[in-house]
């Protein structure tokens, strides 16, 4: 199956895109995802351990199984900033 993965702040500069469409096995999990973007972008793998992943728009466990054609945002820590 295909999924559509969006990224965002420091992923999609690790990555220098901003949608990846990568091929997982039928049944795969958010865990399954993590594993093969940190094997396939291993500039990525210490961002993977802090990032939220949301699919179709819910925040997901690693333990959730993907939907077929489904899209997977990959949500970085947010830090910085500062009150006025």
């Amino acid at each position: 199956m295909i999924i559509q993965l969006r990224l965002f702040a420091r992923a999609r500069d690790l990555v220098g895109v901003d949608i990846l469409h990568i091929e997982l096995p039928d049944g795969a999990t958010v865990a399954d995802l993590r594993h093969q973007l940190a094997a396939e972008y291993p500039a990525l793998s210490s961002l993977l351990a802090h990032s939220a992943l949301a699919v179709e728009s819910e925040f997901a466990e690693d333990t959730q199984v993907l939907p077929a054609n489904s899209e997977v945002a990959l949500l970085p820590p947010v830090s910085g900033g500062s009150i006025i």
